[in-house]
């Protein structure tokens, strides 16, 4: 089994829960680019965040069944104090090394705490114990934004955080990777391969620097992600437009106890991806 069946056998159709946000405001002319953030905002996350993996009840028996598969001697509680832990001591290291935002790579990380034999066994580990504790499913309509965009010549992008599984998700869940469906390669940015997470502003930097290199200032592109701290607030502090996909109560960020968020405002709200499509390619012209 390669590793987009092993992805298929425990996927399941996942709903967006309603956030009772209202969609307004209005981006402003050119856009030429739109890049995405990919969990909560692309993808449906049921559990809203990895780190929930520590409250959930829900999937112990199949936790438990992974764990015998694989022979690990430990509890789930004991795997999953050991994962945050390495993740934990990982991102210390790391930040004595001045990255602000340390990102790891969870493959790396498996091999470690399960005593792989080798990088496969533990990447095929990471993805099983990813849907079981964090299953996603796509947004609705997110494929008919892709091609509406691609078809208009609207360049899209990625700035997210991610692991090595991400890109294959989109081929399951919307049947070919990023490129395939519109992405532009150059414009892909994901934190495990940069080893720095958001809300570093260090993926926009990247991103901004590349659409200069196309030719493109940061204000021709509007970033979308779900997230107040780590998706609106580094974009705008690169020059990105920013929308605010506020379509589902798991993962809307809104961050009303962060200070450094009080003042910072996306450009648009949506609530369906339906609403970004026409204001998008209205304005590509202008």
């Amino acid at each position: 089994m390669d590793y987009l069946d092993l992805i298929a056998r425990y996927l399941s159709p996942i709903s967006p829960v309603p956030t009772g946000q209202s969609p307004g405001g209005r981006l402003k002319a050119p856009v030429k680019n739109v890049l995405f953030d990919v969990y909560g905002t692309l993808f449906i996350s049921r559990s809203g965040d990895i780190h929930m993996a520590r409250q959930c009840t829900e999937t112990g028996a199949q936790l438990g069944m992974l764990l015998k598969t694989y022979n690990y001697p430990g509890s789930a509680k004991e795997l999953i104090d050991a994962v945050f832990r390495k993740i934990s001591d990982t991102h210390e290291k790391l930040r004595q090394q001045g990255t602000d935002y340390p990102e790891v790579q969870i493959d790396r990380i498996w091999r470690d705490v399960i005593g792989a034999p080798d990088i496969e066994t533990a990447r095929r580990f990471a993805i099983e114990f990813e849907m079981i504790v964090n299953p996603c499913y796509s947004m609705p309509h997110v494929a008919e934004v892709f091609s509406a965009f691609k078809q208009n010549g609207i360049r899209m992008g990625i700035i997210s955080n991610a692991q090595f599984f991400t890109p294959l998700l989109f081929q399951v869940l919307l049947g070919a990777p990023p490129e395939g469906l519109g992405f532009s390669q150059n414009l892909i940015f994901y934190s495990y391969r940069l080893g720095v997470a958001k809300p570093s502003g260090l993926l926009f930097q990247l991103a901004a620097a590349e659409l200069g290199r196309l030719g493109f200032k940061p204000g021709t592109a509007v970033y979308v992600g779900n997230d107040m701290r780590n998706d609106i607030l580094p974009a705008l502090s690169e020059g990105f437009q920013t929308a605010l996909f506020a379509g589902d109560q798991r993962s809307l960020r809104l961050r009303p106890e962060d200070p450094g968020c009080a003042a910072v405002r996306p450009d648009l709200v949506i609530t369906d991806w339906h609403q970004i499509i026409g204001q998008v390619l209205d304005l590509k012209t202008q």
